[in-house]
């Protein structure tokens, strides 16, 4: 069965799923809000809106744009893992991993022809590797 949830001016049916999500959102919101010692009204100044809207957002009755979260996060002074309940990552040491996707999202942003390319230069390398 679908619930009824207000976006902005507009409702619409979500599943119980999502649903118990925003509501959980709203418990961390409102639970981060408090630990920062933050009014809702602070708070709600801070993402530029209403503070019923806001309260809304605590209560799981409205749902949180997508556009407002980096800002809330940075407002609660979390990550936006940490936002969404997701276990706080430890920031590694830069090392192989971080620094090959660096180089993997570089040669994504290149036009098609120039990472065909790569792909032969990385190929021939790893096989002249497995020799």
């Amino acid at each position: 069965m679908a619930t009824i949830i207000r976006t902005g001016t507009h409702t619409v049916a979500i599943t119980q799923d999502e649903r118990d999500f925003f509501i959980e959102l709203g418990s961390r919101i409102a639970a981060m809000r408090k630990g920062n010692h933050l009014t809702q009204v602070q708070l709600a100044e801070t993402l530029g809106v209403a503070q019923p809207t806001l309260n809304a957002y605590e209560l799981g009755q409205r749902r949180v744009p997508v556009s407002a979260l980096p800002l809330l996060a940075k407002a609660l002074g979390v990550s936006l893992e940490e936002l969404m309940g997701e276990p706080a990552t430890k920031a590694s040491k830069r090392g192989p991993a971080p620094k090959l996707a660096q180089y993997m999202e570089r040669i994504s942003q290149l036009p098609k022809p120039q990472q065909r390319f790569v792909m032969q230069v990385i190929e021939s390398v790893l096989a002249q590797q497995g020799r």
